[in-house]
């Protein structure tokens, strides 16, 4: 298991240079990968299926302890990346299946790599580690919802197949390792090195796929997407942290708030858009998928080197790194 550990880390820490070469190979030969949006939904499900088995009861304690910062940055991350993605494609002039990616990536739940940044960043991990999971277990009825009021003015949107797609992909897995954990603890802790292995591995595959399907569109107007991701993510990261600060969260939970805004979910993004679109939909997801780790690495790094305050004692739970 210590050579397991070994690469786990190190996969961890080049996540996004690995996705980053694999989205270059899908688009130098994407006929090698375009039949590999069937399997997207089912990668999802593997990757939540981790999700849940890292998850325990205590996990959601925070919830009695301090409702009003978990409610706010579930309120936050459900109302600033939907309208942000919106704004954002209809500023630029992105087509109407862009812009339907663009307000897709928004509105999914936030990504589990946040937990790791905030844990790095000497954020308030716990607090992470519970707007992650219960944004996730509101997915299936916010982001239909979401989609529907936002897309449906351009685009046919099917609220009722999205949520079918995110009970399938997010709910049931989830919920499925939650269980598992708590009935073979044992058993599901010595698989626990090997989950950022297959994250990272299900993230790749899910970018590679995408570009692949989608490689004409993305060499005609790839900056311009490039450019809606980075405004996307940049400004989330930086309200969510600025909204905590105007509500009087203390600075740990500010960080957490800021990575919890700022970094989606992009991999179900990807699925549900590859499902209920088209590949071009998906792009801003993929591209989303490798910034959101650039991103959020340099920004824990700088957090990293500023000490909290005296009197904030920020809270620390096991992580793992997935898109």
């Amino acid at each position: 298991m210590y050579r397991i550990r070994i690469v786990s880390a190190f996969v961890g820490r080049w996540f996004a240079v690995i996705v980053l070469a694999a989205g270059a190979l899908a688009l130098a030969v994407p006929d090698a990968f375009s039949g590999l949006t069937v399997a997207i939904p089912w990668l999802l499900a593997v990757i939540m299926l981790g999700m849940g088995m890292t998850l325990r009861p205590v996990d959601f304690a925070i919830i009695a302890r301090r409702p009003w910062a978990l409610l706010l940055g579930v309120a936050v991350q459900f109302f600033v990346m939907p309208l942000l993605g919106f704004g954002i494609a209809v500023a630029l002039g992105l087509s109407p299946m862009l812009t339907a990616g663009m307000i897709l990536v928004g509105s999914v739940p936030g990504g589990t790599a946040s937990n790791v940044m905030v844990y790095l960043s000497k954020g308030d991990t716990a607090l992470s580690v519970a707007m992650t999971s219960v944004s996730t277990l509101l997915a299936p009825v916010l982001t239909p919802l979401l989609v529907l009021v936002l897309v449906g003015e351009s685009l046919p949107v099917n609220a009722g197949a999205l949520f079918v797609s995110i009970v399938q992909i997010v709910l049931v897995p989830v919920v499925l390792g939650l269980v598992l954990r708590m009935i073979v603890p044992r058993l599901v802790e010595r698989f626990l090195d090997v989950l950022p292995l297959l994250s990272v591995a299900g993230i790749t595959v899910v970018v590679a796929a995408v570009i692949a399907a989608s490689a004409s569109t993305l060499l005609s107007i790839g900056v311009l997407v490039v450019v809606a991701v980075i405004l996307h993510n940049s400004l989330g990261l930086t309200l969510g942290y600025y909204i905590g600060r105007l509500f009087g969260l203390p600075v740990a939970s500010r960080r957490a708030l800021s990575f919890e805004v700022g970094m989606q979910n992009s991999g179900l993004a990807a699925a549900l858009a590859v499902a209920h679109f088209n590949p071009v939909a998906a792009l801003p997801a993929a591209i989303f998928s490798v910034w959101h780790n650039v991103s959020g690495s340099v920004l824990a790094g700088y957090w990293a080197r500023k000490d909290l305050p005296s009197d904030e004692v920020s809270e620390s739970v096991p992580v793992t790194t997935r898109g």
